[in-house]
């Protein structure tokens, strides 16, 4: 706490490894923009892994209302977008640097992944991804 009385914790920091809160930007279209966000409550980072994670999405996707539209889409590979207090990319839909941050290992631990509380995730096509990195030209204006 501070003088103040508020408590100044870092969002980031606020909450334990084993109940942080998640957003994962389910892309749907890179060229149309086409993006819904899904907000995961209490995931354990020790104990999710970048599979479990992918599974989670994949349920909400096919379970929950609203995501009907996504139920045909394939969705392969998992990107990290922005952590509480970090600096976003200027693309709306994705960040095109930083593959490194693109999670290859499905065994890993999020917890290893430098996941922490209010860090969001990209969840899209590997292929679509790609061929948008080639020419990152949208068409929702039109």
């Amino acid at each position: 706490m501070s003088t103040s009385g508020f408590d100044d914790t870092l969002t980031n920091l606020a909450r334990p490894k084993t109940s942080v809160i998640v957003t994962v930007r389910v892309i749907k279209s890179f060229e149309f923009r086409t993006e819904r966000s899904l907000v995961l409550r209490d995931v354990n980072l020790e104990t999710t892994s970048v599979s479990d994670l992918k599974t989670l999405v994949r349920n909400a996707i096919q379970t929950q209302p609203g995501w009907k539209p996504y139920r045909s889409a394939h969705f392969d590979t998992l990107k990290l977008y922005t952590q509480a207090h970090g600096a976003k990319t200027t693309n709306l839909i994705i960040n095109l640097d930083h593959d490194e941050w693109i999670l290859s290992d499905d065994t890993k631990p999020l917890a290893e992944c430098a996941f922490e509380n209010e860090t969001e995730v990209s969840f899209f096509n590997r292929e679509m991804y790609e061929s948008f990195k080639l020419n990152p030209q949208t068409r929702w204006e039109s």
